[in-house]
């Protein structure tokens, strides 16, 4: 768990310029690294672990590395870094389907184009919220004490248009460390094998 946290933090550091490449294999080895899932943020990283805790699978322990890249125009980067050019790792990754051009590009000019990735219909959020229902996820907002935030924010009147999935999806965007939170907090309330296509598959390939 420590080793693979310390070639996150490498990896990161290097396609910041802050480190170097060689850091980067060194703690990929000490990790044993085989496989690198690109995300867009921590909240997926939440909610991927969340889903493979459920399962029983520690991916550290796999070698797998989920890597939250600051956003998805950073993929490129990424892929040239840890792809074929690079380490030569496995590369995957789940991003939106917004997102989609910037993984296909990305993995292609890596010379990864054949390494699969896997795409929420519009966020993984949206994804969660429509396999758990609106009251369900309603309850878990209750449960996390996020109540009466949520009461106020959607007696805005920026919100009066908007479905219910599409505000709840916005909520948790509002404060700093509530989507976060929310990513492991949706997983964990799904029922059993009820999880979202993307993100399902996504564990089935890793």
């Amino acid at each position: 768990m420590a080793d693979m946290a310390r070639f996150r933090e490498a990896a990161l550091a290097w396609a910041a310029g802050r480190g170097s490449g060689d850091a980067a294999a060194e703690a990929a080895a000490r990790a044993r690294v085989g496989c690198v899932v690109l995300v867009e943020g921590p909240s997926d990283v939440e909610a991927v672990d969340a889903l493979a805790g459920r399962r029983g699978r520690d991916l550290a322990g796999e070698g797998v590395c989920v890597l939250p890249m600051g956003g998805a125009m950073s993929v490129a980067r990424f892929a040239r870094l840890l792809g074929p050019p690079g380490l030569d790792l496995r590369l995957t990754g789940l991003c939106d389907e917004a997102e989609r051009g910037f993984y296909e590009r990305g993995f292609a000019r890596a010379g990864a184009e054949r390494q699969r990735f896997f795409v929420c219909a519009a966020d993984l959020e949206d994804e969660l919220i429509r396999a758990l229902g609106v009251p369900r996820v309603a309850e878990l907002v209750r449960a996390e004490g996020d109540l009466r935030a949520l009461t106020t924010f959607l007696r805005q009147p920026a919100q009066r248009d908007r479905t219910d999935p599409q505000r709840y999806r916005r909520f948790f965007g509002t404060k700093k460390g509530r989507k976060i939170r929310y990513g492991r907090v949706l997983v964990e309330a799904l029922p059993p094998d009820h999880a979202p296509a993307p993100l399902d598959d996504l564990l089935a390939d890793i």
